[in-house]
């Protein structure tokens, strides 16, 4: 397909519900090509040789686990498929991307750091990072030697996300942002390196920031005794007066819910393959 005739069936928003598709329009595991079966058997294979002999072990939320295991998807490649080849992706299409999700639905709870850390985590950086941002964190997410988390929910503010009390106040000299708040129901908290948070800039404009989870002014509460998906960390973050340098801003001051929304949207995808395989299991 020529490049004009794929902007052509690009559709927007809620279209795919009320527009009529061609059977070539339709991508079926059957047109996997040489290379795609290569990267899927790659997937089997660390799902089969990786996950499966520790699925025990990452139920219990055993003490470095999570980490290692995203450290080696990283030397496999597997967590920068879907990020550009300059800055250490291997870039592969949607279709490939796709197939990568569905073999890891059955991973149980270790599929929830996987899918925060590859999405959440590291597309806002990489749609709204500046050039500097994106080269400074961008590799070291991708070969799994910095692991991310996504900051945006807060007691007070679930659904309705842009009522959120996290602020942001530029110091004096402005060197800095002074961020203080709580955020609730992070997912890869306990082991992040890097938070992607949401504060209200002077408490009016929402924005994101990059921040170094390791800060001096943060803390973490208490993992949470959840239903299901045990093997993942869930927990609350805590800002008080944590210095994030303003270099640090994501995007533009006051935009902070185009990072949000648009971040999670692509994550509802990947979202919906890997439940989707999970039930085939």
């Amino acid at each position: 397909m020529s490049a004009a005739a794929e902007v052509s069936t690009i559709l927007k928003g809620g279209e795919f519900l009320i527009r009529d598709s061609r059977p070539e329009d339709v991508f079926i595991p059957e047109e996997l090509n040489e290379e795609q079966l290569m990267v899927k058997q790659m997937a089997v294979d660390f799902l089969n040789n990786e996950i499966a002999p520790n699925r025990q072990k990452i139920e219990k939320q055993e003490p470095g686990l999570s980490p290692a295991l995203l450290k080696k998807m990283g030397d496999l490649g597997l967590l920068g498929a879907h990020m550009p080849a300059i800055y250490g992706g291997t870039e592969l299409d949607t279709n490939t991307n796709t197939v990568i999700s569905d073999v890891f639905g059955p991973m149980g709870s270790f599929s929830v750091p996987f899918a925060a850390h590859t999405g959440i985590g590291m597309l806002p950086i990489l749609y709204f990072g500046t050039e500097a941002q994106k080269q400074k964190y961008l590799p070291a997410l991708i070969s799994g030697d910095l692991k991310a988390a996504y900051c945006l929910t807060e007691p007070g503010s679930g659904s309705d996300a842009l009522n959120a009390k996290t602020r942001a106040d530029l110091s004096a000299d402005g060197s800095h942002y002074v961020v203080t708040g709580q955020k609730m129901w992070i997912s890869n908290a306990g082991f992040a390196d890097l938070f992607i948070v949401f504060a209200k800039v002077g408490g009016e404009k929402f924005t994101g920031f990059v921040v170094d989870a390791h800060s001096a002014g943060i803390s973490l509460g208490a993992e949470e005794d959840k239903l299901g998906i045990k093997g993942s960390s869930t927990r609350q973050v805590f800002f008080e007066n944590v210095k994030v340098p303003a270099e640090n801003v994501l995007g533009e001051i006051g935009k902070g819910h185009l990072i949000a929304f648009n971040a999670l949207n692509i994550g509802r995808f990947k979202l919906g393959v890997i439940v989707s395989a999970a039930t085939k299991k």
